[in-house]
């Protein structure tokens, strides 16, 4: 379509400038008036403004999030309404304006907790598309790491891991990190959980999976993914941890796995739990048991939550095993005096790097530290640091976790780690 001008009609006393021309050429057509309406107007090109081309990540994942979301605007998880006595939460201004001012203050704002999940959920699309048996576990935990302190743009305590990277094996459970040395690899029959988090000032984002290579444990994984998506349906203000538990272990232990041709039944593991997360504090204080208690201890407005499951094929129960990896300060640790100069050193460097975060030995050795596993335990023994060892069932089971980060917010309940994924 041409926009044309009869150079005889009346400009309102303005003088001819110029009409704009429509072309299929992405361009515009500039057509200059000719005053005297000789009929010798000229056409000139306007070019368009090139549009910006949107950052992409990359591949590892190594593109802070600043610069996919300038407005620092991050997307929200998955909403769920709370239900029966709370559900008019959803509709009140009150708890509608609370929101409001809680989002707006830096300290309590979303955008930290949001920004922490995105992260979380780049590295981990990476992490199950490329962990593939033969893998040594050194190669998987660093994969993932140098991944989550570039996407989250690493800073001291403002922004980095939230905890070690956990890659527990077949009946380990839990808290299992390599330490340096390790030479451990990824076999094909394995099953492994991968347990890591990212923290934006303190508040910190806690999500896990399970991976396998072949499909004799897929029940398995199948059972602590419904397990843990009834305890994120079931989640909310008022509810009772004792009650929410026994949600929990109703599904998971409603599965059974064929191995071999024998038939399994799928246990919670008992002496396992989630647990609420406070600011630079990964155990907040609350257990989400995966059984049904007597606890009466309510879930409140504004607290964050890990809902994690655990099912194994073994006894249901973990115990101590293997070499300690994970550490960290316990935040109200006693002020005790430290006979050893070096654990004197490790603790300030402990305060310094990762203040009351979980840590692990690999992390003391990128900050520098040599030799100081006699400190470290001095620190353990005067109450100081807590130890963190591997959760193990019985050898020759196998277990596996699924883990959701919540928030309570007053008018709607937050799965903030959710993605495609899980």
């Amino acid at each position: 379509m041409t926009v044309t001008t009869d150079p005889k009609e009346d400009l309102n006393g303005k003088e001819p400038s110029q009409v704009i021309e429509d072309n299929d050429d992405g361009e515009d057509d500039v057509a200059e008036i000719d005053p005297a309406g000789t009929g010798d107007a000229k056409k000139k090109k306007k070019k368009k403004k090139s549009k910006k081309k949107k950052a992409e990540q990359s591949d590892p994942p190594r593109i802070g999030l600043s610069k996919l979301f300038p407005t620092n605007v991050y997307p929200e998880g998955e909403l769920q309404p709370y239900k029966d006595d709370n559900s008019w939460r959803t509709t009140s201004e009150e708890k509608r304006y609370l929101e409001k001012l809680a989002n707006e203050d830096p300290q309590t704002t979303y955008q930290n907790i949001r920004r922490a999940a995105e992260v979380h959920r780049q590295v981990r699309a990476h992490a199950r598309k490329h962990i593939k048996p033969g893998m040594s576990m050194i190669d998987i935990v660093e994969n993932i790491e140098n991944g989550t302190r570039s996407l989250v743009e690493e800073n001291g305590l403002e922004s980095g891991v939230g905890f070690p990277t956990g890659v527990s094996i077949n009946n380990c459970a839990a808290h299992y990190t390599p330490n340096a040395g390790d030479t451990t690899i990824l076999k094909q029959g394995d099953v492994l959980k991968v347990d890591f988090g990212v923290h934006v000032k303190g508040r910190i984002l806690d999500s896990a999976f399970t991976l396998t290579f072949d499909h004799t444990y897929d029940k398995l994984l199948e059972s602590v993914k419904d397990a843990t998506n009834t305890g994120v349906r079931e989640a909310g203000i008022d509810v009772r941890l004792g009650e929410l538990g026994g949600y929990i272990q109703e599904t998971m232990e409603s599965y059974e796995v064929e191995v071999g041709g024998k038939i399994l039944p799928v246990k919670t593991i008992q002496n396992l739990s989630g647990h609420s997360i406070g600011l630079y504090n990964i155990h907040g204080g609350k257990s989400v048991m995966q059984i049904k208690t007597d606890d009466m201890t309510k879930m409140e407005e504004g607290e964050y939550f890990a809902i994690e499951t655990f099912g194994s094929t073994g006894r249901g129960h973990v115990v101590d095993s293997g070499d300690c990896s994970h550490y960290a300060k316990i935040v109200d640790a006693p002020r005790v005096p430290l006979r050893l100069t070096s654990a004197k050193s490790l603790l300030k460097s402990i305060d310094k790097n990762f203040g009351t975060l979980p840590f692990c030995r690999r992390y003391l050795d990128r900050a520098g530290e040599t030799k100081y596993l006699l400190a470290l335990n001095h620190l353990v023994q005067q109450g100081i640091v807590q130890d963190y060892p591997p959760l193990c069932d019985q050898l020759g089971s196998m277990t596996a976790q699924f883990e959701h980060t919540i928030l309570l917010r007053p008018t709607v309940k937050e799965v903030v780690s959710r993605g495609d994924d899980y």
